[in-house]
């Protein structure tokens, strides 16, 4: 059965009425009290699965084990890390010397103690962040969260004191913007209001001076209700000091803009609305999302150029090509040292970096890193921007652990020295990992991985779960994961990992294809690698599974609605799923650039077509499914899967539903509760899809 064919005029039966809508009254009594009930029905069946408290304390050992990598981050004389274990439940700030670091057996100072500040204030405040001003790094604007939600305070910080700054800068709960322009000045876009978007975020951008209120900062620029948000920046590198604002009109348009110190006046940086432009030093980079002709020549979707700001500015339109797509390949990104532009590429799904070096005649030299990896994920930051061309570089795969390795972006350089690599967190001997493509149905052809042991008899037996996103162009990629392997792989399980339509593993095409009336295609995608699973004997319905979050949360609905005789078990995460009021909630309004305007009657048309919450039949054999959200998720609101699993309760389908109190949109705010959240998620796929079934006994 597949949805997407059915009459619209048989889909529109729930489009004007929601007896269920009294579920997003997030801290209601009733509401609260309905998801206790379910709480305590999941927890009693699944906590009896056998193994499941020694998988959460093992989940719970990975998450806090004390031989992680620290990632670090330079700032001044120090290297800074937050670091969570099971003495630090919230978690610390912490710093050390580069060399003690270098040295194998760092010696941490704790900067700020989340827990401490927790208990002293009643609190449970999550970590999101800190922007400290250079060179000296000593004030930063560090932001907290009460319970893990998007909306944080705000609280200037003093890094040599260890403390916040009495009648320093400090905004109340809300989802702010803000950024250094001096020690005494910040850009500030905050809810002063009636002042926030549809989507929920700031449309207006401010100035505030030190030992002035917050109410009263100086405007500098105010978008429209129907923009995403709005948000102001200074860029601090030293001699290319410039200021600037950026209008978010829809997810994927803006606009940015030069800010003149002097007048406040701003200057248009006139590149296509769906470009993605930076300044980097004395150099323009814009990376398209669509062709752009520009005089005589017009460059393809994906590409990334570069031409000088300056000359820009006064209407030259001569760029260099940095990168232009090929056949399966495409821009991942892009970051810089002192120096030198270091591109990330996706080859089939594999990581690759090329460094850019500026020369004389203005052309860019393209070399390697030596000693990487060619297959699985590689990532590279740099150490000091500014002072620097040294890199630090991230690599690890499925069954490989993380290795930190500090490298130089000048061409030559030795291969990166490793500091740190993570201890295996699973058996992996005997595991290997493929990569296949499954054809979809109009002919595209999709890949994905698939992890397993060596020597798996193909006879359809095996329990498999098959991990997808397939949105906002975000590439899933080859990642290690203590998580999968215990509660997964050593169990003899197969985990597969979809690159479908939607997501960015071929660059922005790849995304587009599965954009607002397109949206079908991904799942389509979906269900082509699970038929292309059972076709290939793998696996069959009885023992294949999927799970996903958020907008692979909204994926997972969709494969249940539509293709509901594939799986026999779905978990389904922070989703989306009621796609007539998505809009309504939270920021849902910023995700219209994805699905489409409910409200336009010719997009509800296509959109309830993947609108799961209005698909849910009573004569349909679904797959069990598990529902897990967070109450305190303020981007994509619980009510999505409240509604959904009591819908789906009310037509007697056979539904489980979990939710965290704490967490925001990660579901978990501590590594306790990621622990138990994922301890349940994999025991209820073990118990759902390891079970015999008629068919294995012929």
């Amino acid at each position: 059965m597949q949805p997407f064919l059915a009459p619209l005029a048989a889909l529109s039966a729930h489009a004007q009425e929601d007896e269920l809508q009294w579920l997003e009254e997030v801290d209601g009594k009733k509401p609260l009290a309905w998801v206790g009930k379910q709480n305590k029905a999941t927890e009693k069946e699944l906590g009896k699965v056998d193994g499941f408290d020694a998988l959460q304390e093992r989940l719970l050992a990975i998450l806090d084990a004390d031989d992680r990598i620290p990632v670090p981050s330079q700032m001044g004389a120090h290297w800074y890390n937050f670091w969570q274990d099971k003495e630090h439940v919230q978690g610390i700030w912490r710093r050390t010397t580069r060399a003690s670091y270098e040295s194998g057996n760092p010696t941490w100072e704790t900067v700020l103690d989340l827990d401490a500040l927790s208990a002293a204030e009643g609190k449970r405040w999550v970590w999101h962040g800190s922007t400290c001003l250079p060179p000296e790094y000593r004030r930063c604007l560090v932001s907290i969260s009460n319970g893990g939600t998007d909306a944080d305070e705000t609280r200037e910080f003093d890094t040599v004191d260890k403390a916040f700054v009495a009648d320093g800068f400090r905004l109340p709960e809300a989802k702010s913007r803000v950024a250094w322009l001096d020690r005494d000045t910040v850009f500030v876009g905050t809810d002063w209001g009636q002042t926030m978007t549809d989507s929920g975020y700031p449309r207006q951008s401010r100035t505030w001076k030190r030992g002035t209120s917050w109410e009263k900062a100086e405007l500098v620029f105010e978008g429209q209700q129907a923009d995403v948000a709005v948000s102001a920046y200074a860029d601090l590198t030293p001699g290319f000091e410039r200021q600037f604002v950026n209008r978010g009109v829809t997810f994927y348009t803006s606009e940015l803009y030069l800010r003149q110190p002097a007048d406040g006046k701003l200057v248009r940086v006139e590149v296509p609305d769906d470009a993605s432009a930076s300044v980097w030093r004395e150099w323009l980079v814009v990376e398209l999302k669509s062709d752009w002709a520009v005089g005589d020549h017009t460059w393809p979707t994906g590409s990334l150029l570069a031409t000088k700001f300056d000359t820009f500015l006064t209407g030259d339109r001569t760029f260099l090509p940095l990168f232009t797509p090929a056949d399966r390949v495409s821009l991942a990104g892009w970051t810089a040292t002192r120096h030198h532009l270091v591109v990330t590429l996706l080859d089939h799904v594999k990581h690759h970096l090329v460094v850019l070096t500026p020369q004389a005649d203005g052309s860019f030299a393209p070399s390697e890193i030596a000693g990487l990896p060619t297959n699985g994920t590689v990532s590279a930051w740099p150490v000091d921007s500014d002072e620097s061309d040294e890199l630090f570089v991230m690599t690890n795969d499925f069954l490989t652990p993380a290795t930190l390795s500090l490298g130089s972006a000048v061409p030559g350089a030795p291969a990166p020295k490793q500091l740190r690599q993570a201890t295996p967190k699973f058996d992996a001997a005997g595991l290997v990992v493929e990569q296949h493509e499954a054809v979809s149905k109009d002919g595209t052809r999709v890949p994905y991985f698939q992890v397993f042991r060596q020597g798996l008899a193909l006879d359809g037996t095996h329990p498999t779960v098959i991990n997808g996103y397939g949105g906002f162009e975000i590439a899933m990629m080859p990642a290690y994961s203590g998580g999968v392997g215990a509660g997964w792989l050593e169990k003899g399980g197969v985990y597969v990992l979809a690159n479908i339509r939607g997501g960015g593993e071929f660059g922005p095409a790849w995304h587009q294809a599965a954009l607002k009336e397109k949206r079908p295609r991904a799942y389509e995608d979906f269900a082509a690698i699970a038929q292309d699973l059972i076709d290939r004997k793998v696996t069959s319905p009885a023992h294949l599974g999927a799970m996903g979050g958020s907008n692979g949360g909204l994926l997972m609905g969709n494969m249940a609605m539509g293709w509901p005789e594939l799986f026999s078990a779905i978990v389904c995460q922070v989703p989306l799923l009621d796609m007539r009021r998505f809009n309504k909630l939270l920021a849902g309004a910023s995700w219209m650039g994805e699905y489409g305007d409910p409200d336009d009657p010719e997009q509800w048309k296509f959109i309830q077509t993947f609108s799961p919450y209005h698909l849910v039949k009573p004569d349909v054999d679904y797959p069990r499914m598990l529902f897990v959200t967070s109450t305190k998720d303020d981007r994509v609101h619980p009510g999505h899967a409240r509604k959904m699993a009591a819908r789906m309760k009310a037509q007697k389908h056979d539904v489980l539903y979990w939710e965290n109190t704490e967490g925001g949109h990660g579901g978990a705010a501590n590594n306790q509760q990621r622990a138990r959240m994922w301890a349940l998620s994999w025991s209820f796929l073990w118990s759902e899809l390891s079970a015999e079934s008629p068919a294995d006994q012929g």
